[in-house]
């Protein structure tokens, strides 16, 4: 149990994840907090031209194993084209299930609607997904999952399954979620389609701001490391039979890495004391600086 080990605090980027730690590592609640993930919106930015909706581009862009759900869309690939004409796939990304994906375009002759491109650097992630209308992501598990959030700001409706913490990332009209089966997807598909010409991008774009923000999770997060740092310490000796319960061997194996680290600590701390090394100021918000900067030029102006 966690609640045995040197855990102060806890982070888990949503609330799933959160009960999920609590439940299976004994963990107390009050210990564990929740900081989701965030997206670079100044980066993952809509197409300045709205695509036009004559022909309908759905974009996967994920790593091709069964954790991603790579088997799903062998099944739902096929069963979307034969209803919709007009949809397109691209996908993104590889992996072992990448064959399976192949040989499923192969076997439906859909060579001119399923593009397959492979790894995708994640410099050019965006210049996929603006390429779509609708992101699909197929998950058997996920705990967040930022290639959501990628997407939503890059002003794309997602269709996901309905697994982990994937139904907080997103507000009910950004998003249409689906059991982890074809069928099921098969219709959140449908919907999203019927739901695409109300979708803005730049709209979307704009509340993804303001939803997720990493100086906000970096504000949330210094706020748990502030606690962890405020609570009390524990010295080696008490701290040692904790390690001792995570199993006959891996709790002998914990024992003696602490105690080498432990020592190695305690060795540098003799050869550079912690009272000898410089700390970094705590300069403040880029914008407060600025403020600061003006306010000085602005008195220096009136005082010439």
């Amino acid at each position: 149990m966690l609640e045995q080990w040197d855990i102060d605090q806890a982070i888990c980027v949503s609330h799933t994840s959160k009960e999920n730690t609590v439940l299976r590592s004994g963990i107390s609640p009050e210990k564990v907090f929740m900081v989701p993930n965030a997206v670079d919106t100044a980066m993952f930015t809509p197409s300045p031209k709205r695509l036009s909706c004559d022909e309908i581009v759905i974009v996967v862009i994920s790593r091709l194993v069964y954790r991603k759900g790579a088997d799903l869309l062998v099944e739902v690939i096929p069963e979307v084209c034969r209803l919709f004409p007009k949809v397109r796939f691209i996908i993104g990304g590889d992996g072992p299930k990448r064959v399976r994906l192949e040989e499923m375009r192969e076997k439906f002759s859909l060579q001119d609607r399923v593009e397959m491109l492979g790894a995708v650097p994640h410099a050019q992630v965006r210049s996929v997904l603006i390429s779509g209308h609708i992101f699909l992501n197929s998950s058997l598990t996920e705990a967040f999952c930022i290639a959501i959030l990628e997407a939503a700001s890059c002003g794309l409706l997602t269709v996901s399954t309905r697994v982990g913490g994937v139904p907080e990332v997103l507000p009910d009209d950004m998003i249409v979620l689906a059991e982890p089966a074809p069928e099921d997807m098969v219709r959140a598909v449908k919907k999203a389609i019927d739901m695409l010409p109300g979708i803005d991008p730049q709209v979307m774009h704009l509340r993804m701001k303001k939803l997720y923000s990493w100086d906000d999770v970096a504000k949330r997060t210094e706020i748990v490391y502030d606690r962890a740092m405020q609570s009390s310490t524990t010295n080696l000796l008490d701290r040692l039979p904790r390690y001792l319960t995570c199993g006959s061997w891996a709790g002998k194996l914990f024992c003696i890495v602490m105690i080498i680290n432990y020592l190695l600590w305690r060795l540098l701390e003799f050869l550079q004391p912690a009272e000898g090394i410089e700390e970094v100021p705590d300069i403040g918000p880029l914008h407060a600086q600025l403020d600061s900067r003006d306010d000085l030029c602005e008195a220096e102006e009136n005082r010439i």
